[in-house]
């Protein structure tokens, strides 16, 4: 069969030539559009068994949604944007991963290190990037969405994982996704939290807000956030979730999205990337030494109490406070 995975010779991850400022994931992944899409990329991951599972059995998220989430942009961003650092970003990245092992429910042996687990997750962050592009960006064609596809498998190969998972080209991806979609994600709980964000904390940047500000606005914003989110899975997805979605709804969401690119190009371009990206590009552009420190999360966005010396969370050298001081 045509365009079935195959294995490609494997390289160390320190001889991959890593991603620079002329490649498209550059320009879009650490982009703050993505952020729009962090509930997506957290249902997709975790309807998959072994994701789920893990999710399920280690992870405090839904105690810390914003703060996981903010602070985990910045080494996923950094295997990205950190440039003759980024294999080693990407080798702590995968050392997070490595405790998070177990069986699930159903008796099924699951680890997040598993290549089949961890491309999966890998490829939700492709997509992201591409949906960025294609939905809320200039739109892309297809030799563009074919270039992003190779840029992930460099992105993929700096983490020294076995290439077996990864299709061999972007019509094979297509074919990967559709099956992953239609036969291998499940409708399970983590997902179904992730979607469930009607009583989502304040986030962090918003501490000034009044609480009774942010719970009178916290419903709307949820209902939007689901429908939002709903419009960009795959049909069978929603199928799966039990969402229905019309032809009035996807009309509206690609006006949504025209309208986001088009108030986008008037945000100056250092406040339109997260700011391990933003780092990244001011190396490049020799605003910032080769040799500086990494910025690094703030503490705002550290682990709970209890969780800050787990080997799977990403702290800064030095703990906190010094990734405070480096912002």
């Amino acid at each position: 069969m045509a365009d079935e995975p195959r294995a490609r010779p494997v390289s160390r991850a320190a001889d991959v030539e890593p991603l620079g400022p002329g490649s498209l994931t550059w320009k879009y992944f650490g982009d703050w559009r993505g952020v729009l899409l962090a509930p997506w990329a957290g249902a997709m991951q975790n309807m998959h068994p072994g994701l789920g599972a893990g999710v399920a059995g280690h992870s405090r998220f839904f105690e810390e949604r914003w703060q996981r989430l903010f602070r985990s942009l910045y080494p996923i961003g950094g295997v990205v944007y950190d440039g003759p650092g980024a294999a080693e970003t990407a080798r702590q990245v995968r050392g997070y991963h490595d405790a998070i092992k177990g069986v699930d429910d159903r008796g099924r042996p699951y680890h997040a290190l598993d290549p089949d687990t961890f491309y999966w997750a890998h490829s939700t962050f492709f997509m992201l990037t591409l949906l960025v592009a294609d939905r809320f960006g200039p739109g892309l064609s297809e030799a563009e969405k074919s270039r992003l596809f190779d840029e992930h498998v460099t992105w993929w190969r700096l983490y020294g994982m076995s290439t077996r998972p990864v299709p061999e080209s972007w019509p094979g991806f297509l074919a990967y996704w559709d099956r992953m979609a239609s036969e291998v994600l499940e409708d399970n709980q983590p997902a179904r939290d992730v979607l469930d964000i009607r009583r989502i904390a304040r986030p962090p940047a918003l501490s000034w807000m009044p609480h009774l500000v942010w719970r009178a606005l916290r419903g709307p914003q949820a209902r939007f956030t689901v429908w939002f989110t709903v419009g960009l899975f795959p049909p069978a997805v929603r199928e799966r979730l039990g969402y229905r979605w019309t032809v009035r709804d996807e009309r509206r969401l690609r006006r949504i999205g025209r309208a986001v690119h088009h108030v986008w190009r008037l945000v100056p371009f250092r406040f339109r990337y997260h700011p391990r990206a933003r780092a990244g590009w001011e190396r490049e552009a020799g605003r910032r030494s080769a040799d500086a420190p990494r910025v690094e999360s703030p503490e705002r966005y550290a682990p709970l109490p209890d969780e800050r010396d787990s080997p799977k969370h990403y702290a800064p050298p030095g703990g906190w406070r010094a990734g405070r001081r480096q912002q």
